[in-house]
């Protein structure tokens, strides 16, 4: 079996190494070791394209600290990110391609990182770093899958691949059920800059994962009243429609995104932290529409460059050269081994990474770089990326430094490369991909000993009889239409430890709907709770969204305390049911919350 990153093996037609990335071994380190260490703060923006910055040519809006960061720092001219954002981000977390690391899917358990995989964050936290992730994490939501049991300390924000609202919305807080504080992203910073705060005499790496320009397209008044009615001037190039409106919309969430790195740079400021922090702004994916991007080809889901080429811009004050552009191709995958390379702190991982560290190329060091290929990747469409070249999902073969568009297939004109590198892509797909179903067979962790809360969401269940979900895109759905005693709600889960457990439901009832009683059930162990309390709001999300959704609506769910459960350990479905239904339906369901009490 070939290995990619691990074997050095070189290809002599296209002058391709194949870097071995090894794990770093080296002597025990104590925390006090580390006192000196730089502190990271890793910043990651949802759904916008490569173009929708100031630094990459857009004048359709301002983003000066965005572009600031790029000034004072270094900027990869051709880094490469996935389709999709849990691929990103598990080989962000990971450095290693995301189909290794058990995500197929952006729901419904698809997300999640085989446990057997070792995070970024847990490889400072070993090193006394102080971790937390702030944001959209779409890992994993249940532990062992959850950002607390994947090495970070504090989380706050929601697990799901996409929210229904964005002001004061319904988060968590290392599990708990908590209300936001006003807009998201201005939320999730202000618990960045409290992190910073409270950490600024201990090395801290800080992940603020935003979920901004993802739709709902939501934004603060401030910065769309700039662009509802603003002309713009740069447009995208190709044959497929731009929603003007939806553009405005996404660049003005990207200014407020801008706003808020002001914010994290100027806390570090005040803190005096900034010659002592590696700062790095990227994005996890192209545009979640079609706009300006550059000229090239694709958007959000696409291996083609514009669906996958991302800003990456590294500042470290007075390290770093200062407005240095780097021409060589980079991946997500870089960042663990490059992140631990400059901080100098062993990189003990479980198995070999994919990725090399960038530190060379950032430093200029006097070494051979050699050339390599990226593998770009979703579902059933691959592509690949040497310096020169992109052979896409169809095999046709583009001269990237000359055809930024990929509109001239060049497959025929130079067939031993085009033939080279779909080997490549097939040996690639042969080494990376499962061998089996195994990911998909993983079920819903409920009860971790070693956490007190588990969210077991509408997201992840599965409707039977007249129940529907609010939206076929499930990440932040409700179901409804519970209007008979034969339907119910299933999950396939597996309950990790003994206990008993305190349970939640989250939901909205009307009046006339009080008195039905509820039953959850999980093989012998049973809960029966009446409904007790009307909560009947309208829907949330339109009155806000700057362009209409095509995701679920959401409300302002509210919990109802079912009881106590005895779980024992075990797999089996947990199931949801209404034993009576006096009214017309039962209720609205968002989530169960179970506490473990011992």
């Amino acid at each position: 079996m070939r290995c990619f990153f691990f074997k050095c093996a070189v290809i002599s037609l296209l002058g391709i190494q194949f870097s071995c990335g090894e794990k770093l071994k080296s002597e025990p380190t104590t925390h006090s070791q580390y006192n000196e260490k730089p502190n990271i703060v890793l910043i990651l923006a949802d759904d916008q394209g490569w173009g929708d910055l100031g630094i990459t040519g857009n004048t359709n809006l301002s983003t000066p600290n965005i572009d600031a960061l790029a000034k004072k720092g270094v900027s990869f001219d051709h880094f490469y990110v996935s389709p999709v954002c849990s691929p990103t981000r598990a080989e962000l977390l990971t450095g290693r391609y995301f189909p290794r690391v058990g995500v197929y899917s952006t729901s419904s358990g698809g997300e999640r990182l085989n446990l057997d995989e070792t995070t970024i964050a847990q490889v400072f936290k070993e090193v006394g770093y102080a971790t937390a992730a702030y944001g959209k994490w779409h890992n994993g939501m249940q532990a062992p899958y959850h950002p607390n049991a994947r090495g970070f300390d504090d989380f706050y924000g929601f697990a799901s691949g996409h929210w229904g609202n964005y002001f004061s919305p319904m988060l968590e807080h290392n599990g708990a059920i908590v209300k936001g504080d006003g807009f998201i992203i201005d939320d999730l910073t202000n618990k960045g800059l409290e992190f910073m705060a409270r950490n600024s005499n201990t090395p801290f790496f800080l992940y603020l994962p935003y979920n901004t320009p993802h739709s709902p397209m939501q934004v603060p008044n401030k910065y769309w009243n700039r662009f509802k009615d603003k002309e713009l001037l740069l447009k995208y190039h190709g044959e497929e429609v731009e929603n003007d409106n939806f553009s405005r919309a996404a660049l003005a969430m990207v200014e407020n995104i801008d706003y808020n790195v002001g914010r994290v740079m100027q806390r570090l400021t005040d803190l005096e932290l900034e010659d002592n922090t590696i700062v790095l702004y990227l994005s996890d994916n192209g545009p979640n529409g079609w706009r300006w991007n550059g000229g090239m080809r694709g958007k959000k889901g696409s291996t083609d460059e514009g669906g996958v080429r991302s800003p990456l811009i590294i500042q470290w004050k007075n390290k770093l050269p200062e407005g240095k552009r780097i021409a060589e191709i980079a991946s997500t995958i870089d960042l663990l081994p490059t992140l631990t390379d400059l901080a100098k702190i062993p990189l003990n991982t479980l198995k070999p990474l994919d990725g090399k560290s960038l530190k060379p190329l950032l430093f200029e060091e006097d070494i051979n770089w050699q050339p390599r290929v990226v593998y770009n990747h979703w579902r059933s469409s691959t592509s690949i990326r040497t310096q020169e070249y992109r052979l896409d999902s169809e095999d046709r073969l583009y001269d990237m430094t000359k055809d930024i568009g990929q509109t001239k297939d060049l497959s025929s004109q130079f067939p031993q490369l085009a033939d080279s590198l779909k080997q490549l892509k097939r040996d690639w797909l042969q080494e990376v991909m499962p061998k089996s179903k195994g990911a998909e067979d993983r079920p819903f962790t409920l009860g971790h000993p070693d956490y007190v809360y588990t969210q077991i969401p509408a997201r992840d269940g599965v409707a039977h009889g007249n129940i529907v979900r609010s939206n076929k895109h499930p990440n932040c759905t409700f179901f409804t239409n519970w209007i008979s005693t034969s339907d119910y709600i299933s999950w396939d889960v597996e309950v990790l430890a003994d206990g008993e457990f305190e349970v939640e439901l989250y939901y909205t009832a009307k009046e006339q709907n009080l008195g039905a009683e509820i039953e959850l059930r999980f093989g012998e162990s049973t809960l029966v709770g009446v409904l007790d309390k009307a909560h009947d709001p309208p829907l949330v999300g339109a009155e806000r969204d700057r362009d209409p959704r095509i995701e679920s609506y959401t409300k302002d769910f509210i919990p109802m305390h079912l009881g106590r459960i005895s779980l024992k350990k075990a797999k089996g479905d947990l199931t949801l049911r209404a034993l009576n239904i006096p009214g017309d339906e039962v209720m609205d369901f968002r989530l169960l919350l179970f506490k473990r009490v011992n």
